[in-house]
């Protein structure tokens, strides 16, 4: 029997307290709710995030309209300018920068150099927190203490063209077949030691199938040839005068192919047996450390790596061809055949410590050339 000097308010507040308490789940619900809604807040007091970025602006854009009390001032360049310029703003003691978007090796730079704090700390959204929801059930990092440099995208590496008149991609098997002598002197590949060159020998260097001494082959019985411009890579295999070149630039010979020039692609999937590597490229995320509005990018970087945000990464555009993120609970199917995954498929991660100290492919490379 309930005492009516009681009051029943107070009953009220203690039956949701015992809810509470027995409910552990309820209780951590509505706590990063509470905090999502105080750093929104908070957020919005800061009145912007600044993101440093290569690439497209269309997420941005998204999160701007999703947000509109935040203002997005995207600082954009090329990966090297951005690298450049927040060392150079930190060397005069400024911290401008919120978010950074780069790639692996410029990342990897900025990490030594102590400019990034670790991201994971800032995830408070459950969805974005829940490693389930991304390829192979973790959340993927390029940085040796795996918490600094997040890696949200990543597509097949289309590695081999050729001049579509002169080769018969059939006779092509696997990447062992470059060794044959009717291709000595024929193929080109980007020079490794210049920016955004190295994917191509990663992928053998790292592949346990082929590694350091399937380089040495190729550069001996193939006789490579090092090129520092893709777009007189893909002109060469045009013109025929290198009609087969392994390139980190796929789209380049996609857009010749385009004009009517006879270039094409061998498939990223096509040498199964050989592996396929899985580059993350330019899509790595990062927290800027002594950020000046540190609650504008939080809750920028956990739009960013939700389910809605990588939605909106994955969308395509005229501009921008899209990209296919770690998150495996988002719709695929309207990616290009490029951009596809295969379940199934043998692939050879380029991204990660391992794979972004280039100490052993440099040496390598040193040797091979001298």
């Amino acid at each position: 029997m309930i005492d009516k000097k009681f009051p029943i308010q107070a009953i009220s507040l203690l039956c949701i307290s015992l809810v509470v308490a027995s409910s552990p789940a309820i209780a951590a619900e509505a706590n990063w709710e509470t905090e999502w809604a105080r750093t929104v807040k908070a957020a919005e007091q800061e009145g912007q995030v600044v993101v440093y970025k290569i690439s497209g602006d269309s997420e941005w854009l998204a999160f701007q309209q999703k947000y509109p009390k935040i203002k997005v001032v995207l600082v954009p360049g090329n990966a090297a300018q951005i690298q450049q310029r927040i060392l150079a703003e930190r060397r005069a003691g400024k911290y401008l920068a919120d978010v950074i978007r780069l790639g692996g090796g410029t990342t990897t730079v900025l990490f030594k150099a102590k400019a990034l704090d670790p991201i994971a700390p800032l995830f408070v959204l459950p969805e974005v927190k829940d490693t389930s929801k991304w390829l192979e059930g973790r959340h993927h990092y390029n940085d040796a203490e795996n918490q600094y440099v997040f890696a949200y995208a990543a597509v097949p590496l289309h590695l081999l063209g050729y001049n579509s008149k002169l080769v018969d991609p059939q006779t092509l098997r696997s990447y062992a077949d470059l060794l044959e002598p009717k291709w000595k002197g024929k193929i080109t590949i980007k020079d490794p030691r210049e920016p955004g060159g190295g994917s191509p020998l990663l992928f053998l260097y790292h592949n346990p199938q082929f590694g350091p001494e399937f380089i040495k082959k190729l550069f001996a019985v193939a006789g490579l040839t090092f090129i520092r411009d893709e777009r007189q890579q893909t002109d060469w295999i045009a013109s025929g005068k290198y009609p087969i070149a392994l390139t980190a630039k796929a789209t380049e010979v996609e857009e010749a192919k385009k004009k009517g020039l006879p270039v094409d692609m061998i498939d990223a999937h096509a040498f199964k047996n050989d592996g396929v590597g899985l580059e993350s490229g330019g899509t790595m995320i990062a927290l800027a450390n002594k950020a000046p509005h540190p609650n504008a990018a939080k809750v920028l970087i956990n739009w960013f790596l939700s389910r809605d945000g990588q939605m909106t990464v994955q969308k395509t555009g005229p501009d921008e061809p899209g990209q296919n993120s770690l998150r495996e609970d988002i719709a695929k199917e309207h990616l290009s055949a490029p951009l596809q995954r295969q379940k199934g498929a043998k692939y050879i991660r380029l991204w990660g410590p391992e794979v972004w100290d280039r100490t052993g492919i440099r040496d390598l490379v040193i040797e091979l050339t001298k």
